[in-house]
């Protein structure tokens, strides 16, 4: 069976130029069939403030109002995916930037309200495998956005974390898969002020102990259960690393 990295990045790594440049130095390196998954939410806040926007986030995950959700997709799907693309092709790399509704790529649902209404929201119910397949299989390296569709018109803001999790899940038939999720810290640390408390190996139970404790919060909570769902649907491998230490082995190795 064929080899293929899933690469998750965001927070400053892809909005600050020399941290960006960095990391696809790194990406370039990974031999064999790749997916870049980006985010880019710093940038949205940002931006956001800027139009007097307000942002609202509830355990790491983004309340999207019709405005923001203008704004998001201007940004993830414009500006951070075409700089990223762009970079790519510098380096040789024959990268398509895409959101969920190219393609029919990702399809989604809006997210219930239940006891938070999180407007618009989506929560993936599908993924086109096959045609991500066919790029990769065309020496193409999609580069994926976090935007979806409803399948009838409507776009919807979907956590990166989750659409790489999600495509893993889907092309774990066809690929064995490595998914690395990347940000600027070593891994899952123990204490979030000491760089060098790294949890070396996290299994589910060890996980749960910690979200009770505190320890593991915010945006750590959709990345971490989005990689546990996908090791449970046949995903090999999964590393929570340093943007820059991707190809060293080293960070934080999920296991069920």
């Amino acid at each position: 069976m064929k080899h293929l990295t899933i690469v998750k990045v965001g927070g400053k790594i892809v909005e600050e130029p020399e941290s960006l440049k960095a990391l696809l130095k790194e990406f370039s390196l990974i031999a064999g069939y790749k997916i870049l998954v980006h985010g880019g939410g710093r940038s949205a806040t940002q931006f956001c403030e800027k139009l007097g926007i307000q942002t609202t986030m509830i355990d790491g995950r983004r309340v999207t109002d019709a405005e923001s959700l203008k704004v998001i997709t201007m940004v993830y799907a414009g500006w951070v995916n075409k700089t990223i693309v762009a970079q790519m092709q510098a380096l040789h790399i024959d990268a398509v930037g895409l959101t969920g509704a190219d393609m029919n790529l990702i399809l989604s649902a809006r997210r219930p309200v239940q006891k938070i209404d999180y407007g618009y929201v989506g929560d993936v119910k599908e993924v086109n495998a096959p045609v991500l397949a066919e790029l990769l299989e065309q020496g193409y390296v999609p580069v994926i956005a976090p935007v979806t569709h409803d399948g009838e018109g409507q776009l919807l803001n979907t956590n990166a974390d989750t659409i790489a999790g999600e495509i893993a899940k889907a092309l774990a038939f066809d690929f064995n898969i490595r998914l690395i999720y990347c940000f600027e810290k070593r891994g899952v640390l123990l204490d979030e002020n000491d760089d060098d408390s790294v949890i070396p190996l996290l299994d589910k139970e060890l996980f749960e102990k910690y979200k009770a404790e505190g320890i593991i919060q915010g945006g750590m909570l959709p990345k971490l259960e989005n990689a546990f769902q996908a090791l449970a649907a046949g995903v090999q491998e999964i590393i929570i690393s340093r943007a820059s230490e991707m190809n060293a082995g080293k960070g934080t190795f999920i296991k069920n």
